[in-house]
This record gives C-alpha cells, sequence and structure tokens, in this order.
C-alpha cells in the first residue's frame, strides 16, 4: 500500500509533519529511514523521553506524532495527554511494544488516535496514520478484541439485522480492526464509500463511533 492511496492528500498538500517520540536508538533510526521515504510524510523532530517530546510538540506543532509508551522522565501516556490537551488537532500514533489491557485502555483514554503494535509491517503503521488523520481511531488487529470485548457496551438500540450485506462485510473487518483504507482495499470499494457505510452502520446500530459498532457486532454474535 502507499501512503498516497491511503492518506488521500491532493497532489499540491503540504506533506504531512511527522514527530518521532522514541528512546531506542535503533527504532528511532528505523523509523526515520521508513517514514521518510514516502513523499507525503516529512520528519520534523525526533526526542528520545516524553518530556523533550512534549517540548518538541508545542515547539513544532506536528501534525503527528508517532510515540512510544515506555518513556524515560515521562511515559508516553502522560507525553500523550499533556500534547493533546495543547495541541488538539495533532493526531498520536501509540507505537509499542506494550499489550496489557491496562496500558491500552490508559493509551486510549490519554487521547492517542491509534495504537499500533512494534514490529508490525511499515504498511501497518501508514495505515494507523492515514486512520488517524482521518478522524477515525485505529487499533492494532493484535490487540483490537481484547480492547473491544473489554469496553462497556453501548444501549442495545439498534439492530445488526437492520444492516445491508455490505455493512455486515464492512463491520466484520471493523472488528478485525481493519482501517478505512484498508477495508476499501480488501472489498475493491472506494474510500468515501467505505466512509458512507461505516456512517450508515452507526446511524442504523445508533451508536457513537466504529468502535460501539463493533462492540454491538461482538455482542451479537456476528464474528
Amino acid at each position: 500500500m502507499s501512503i498516497e492511496t491511503s492518506i488521500n492528500l491532493s497532489p499540491d498538500a503540504a506533506p504531512l509533519r511527522v514527530l518521532i517520540v522514541e528512546d531506542d536508538p535503533m527504532m528511532q533510526l528505523g523509523l526515520e529511514q521508513s517514514l521518510m521515504t514516502h513523499p507525503q510524510l516529512e520528519i520534523v523532530g525526533q526526542a528520545e523521553d516524553g518530556y523533550l517530546g512534549v517540548q518538541a510538540a508545542l515547539k513544532l506543532q506536528p501534525d503527528v506524532v508517532v510515540m512510544d509508551i515506555g518513556l524515560p522522565r515521562l511515559d508516553g501516556i502522560a507525553a500523550t495527554q499533556q500534547i493533546k490537551a495543547a495541541l488538539p488537532n495533532t493526531h498520536v500514533v501509540m507505537l509499542t511494544s506494550h499489550k496489557t489491557e491496562t496500558e491500552i485502555i490508559a493509551a486510549l483514554s490519554s487521547g492517542a488516535d491509534a495504537y499500533c503494535i512494534k514490529g508490525a509491517s511499515v504498511e501497518r503503521l501508514l495505515s494507523a496514520i492515514a486512520a488517524a488523520v482521518e478522524g477515525a481511531t485505529y487499533l492494532d488487529p493484535q490487540i483490537a478484541r481484547q480492547v473491544i470485548e473489554n469496553l462497556k457496551p453501548p444501549s442495545p438500540k439498534g439492530n445488526i439485522a437492520n444492516l445491508s450485506e455490505r455493512e455486515l462485510e464492512v463491520l466484520k473487518l471493523i472488528v478485525e480492526g481493519y482501517s478505512n483504507p484498508e477495508i476499501a482495499e480488501k472489498l475493491y470499494l472506494s474510500p468515501n464509500t467505505v466512509k458512507t457505510h461505516v456512517r450508515g452502520i452507526m446511524n442504523k446500530l445508533s451508536v457513537d463511533d466504529r468502535v460501539q459498532a463493533a462492540v454491538v457486532a461482538l455482542r451479537s454474535g456476528l464474528v
């Protein structure tokens, strides 16, 4: 998957400005080399701890922060809280080896827009960035079900039976943790069509976001 198809910026749009906050020098270098090859991403800074990450974010005001959780001085969760409080339009993508339920929920509660596991492909990280920029919440498929099954379900106002066959296909992929661009690729649909289906699903299920829609699907035994 190319960054052009996953983020859908216009050809003359400025690249997304990315700040990397990571304390492992090798991981930091690998991220920089992987992301800087994509013309719609520009690495504007790096920081090796949460405190410096917050300072860099306030100074540089990036579009996206790729954030580790286990950072010195100030952990990634606390750093994300501070960044989102000061820069609500900056998107934070957690990229971490942490998979415990407490850390995942804490990261999302801090305002993180995406949660990606280290060791995943560059394409999956790009999908996480794309989802965050589009205003969606991205969960790595490795931990999506773990999170969803432990969330409090919304009021069961909607009815799975009201969904069309195509909407059911989209909903199943949402439960599996796929972003809108990935769903579009799998079902051979345009990203805008997928967005329309997601809105239709949320309206029919009487939920506010795609995570709640996934909860309804799991509770109903759809998947």
